[in-house]
């Protein structure tokens, strides 16, 4: 797992190959992201199916309960399917333009 801070935002990518095992590192060291925004770049992965995507959902709702953006990156799914609650995209670019737009809306008390 290569984590990198950047101001408010963290960018934890994963280094092992198995999003299995990522997420559950992922899931066991949030304590240690929980005052960032995060991006979770799963973008490496080429066969990804919105099961695999669906499995942040209880992570990405925590997160975004204590007023933090969660946001995954991810290739060659069909972006439909993603839940509305999800912040799925398919670039890190746009990754950081969500959290900028969001952090926007949370500095005007929306």
């Amino acid at each position: 797992m290569k984590v990198e801070t950047k101001g408010h935002t963290t960018t934890i990518k994963d280094t092992q190959g198995d999003l299995t095992c990522f997420l559950m590192k992922l899931t066991h060291e949030f304590k240690t992201f929980e005052k960032h925004n995060i991006i979770v770049d799963i973008s490496k992965y080429n066969n990804l199916n919105i099961k695999d995507v669906k499995s942040f959902s209880l992570l990405s709702t925590a997160h975004k309960k204590s007023k933090k953006s969660f946001v995954i990156v991810a290739n060659d799914i069909d972006f439909n399917e993603v839940p509305a609650k999800m912040t799925v995209v398919p670039t890190l670019l746009e990754a950081h333009d969500i959290i900028e737009m969001e952090e926007i809306e949370r500095d005007l008390g929306f």
